[in-house]
Parts: C-alpha cells; sequence; structure tokens
C-alpha cells in the first residue's frame, strides 16, 4: 500500500531487498487528494521499481468510498472504516495477482490510526498476512533509511 508519504517507500524497499516481488496499491480521492498528489506517488514507485524491478502501480479512485463512509458512519469511527475498507480492497487486487502479503508503511504509534488496537481492527478484515517492516521505527529512523537509500 503506497500512500505517497515516505513511510511506505521504505516499507516496500526493505521488503524488496529481500527478494519480494511487489505490486503498490494507492488510494485517490479527488478532490480529498490532489492530482499533484497522485503524480507524487507515481514518482515514488518509479523510484522504488528502480531498485525492485518489475513494479506494479494500482490506482484506486476512492471519493465515492470516503463519501458513502462520511456519511454513513459515526465520526469518531471514520478513520478505522476507512482503513478497513482499504485493506479489503487491497487484499482484493492482492489475491488477483496471486500476491501472497499485504505490506505497509505503519509504525506503532505514529498517528492515532496506528495504535496496537487500531491496527489490530484494520487487520482483521483480511485473511491474508500484513507485514510492517517500519512497525517499531521512529519517523527519525525511517528517514535516515530512506537518505541511505
Amino acid at each position: 500500500m503506497l500512500s505517497g508519504g515516505i513511510d511506505s517507500p521504505v516499507a516496500a524497499w526493505m521488503i524488496a531487498k529481500r527478494g519480494v516481488e511487489l505490486d503498490a496499491v494507492h488510494f485517490f480521492s479527488p478532490p480529498y487528494t490532489s492530482e499533484r498528489a497522485k503524480e507524487k506517488v507515481i514518482t515514488l514507485a518509479k523510484i522504488v521499481a528502480s531498485y525492485t524491478g518489475r513494479f506494479n502501480l494500482y490506482i484506486v479512485p476512492f471519493t465515492e468510498q470516503q463519501l458513502a463512509i462520511r456519511d454513513n458512519c459515526p465520526e469518531e469511527h471514520l478513520t478505522l472504516i476507512m482503513r478497513r475498507m482499504m485493506m479489503m480492497t487491497a487484499e482484493r487486487i492482492a489475491l488477483k495477482n496471486r500476491s501472497l502479503a499485504l505490506i505497509t508503511g505503519e509504525s506503532l504509534g505514529q498517528v492515532a490510526s496506528q495504535t496496537m488496537k487500531a491496527i489490530t481492527v484494520t487487520d482483521c478484515v483480511v485473511d491474508m498476512p500484513v507485514f510492517r517492516p517500519l512497525i517499531g521505527m521512529d519517523k527519525e529512523e525511517i528517514i535516515a533509511i530512506a537518505r541511505r537509500i
């Protein structure tokens, strides 16, 4: 899952260096995310591909789902429900591609949706393993790896 930030490309690189072939999924929600943000993700995917080799990027339109969640779910659960929907969608793409796991750039406690409880809630909607190579790192450690790459 490629968000466009620094964490997910570092996570992709860390898994790819172990010989894993990758596909990436990005959720695009205009007008909440801009065309410029999507172009940044495409650029990041090309950079990751220069290290990993073959690399497919799937850009998933997500505005309609985001609006439905906003309109039908309690506000305090919006982020978790969106993340659960993203996980389910990413799993469907992964299964079509015969992938064996999902990979995210999450690190524990970095943001409110990355607590142990929140991660457990998002993982329970998928059947395949979810790998988080950055789980125990803080932002400075992740940035250091990105610079080294």
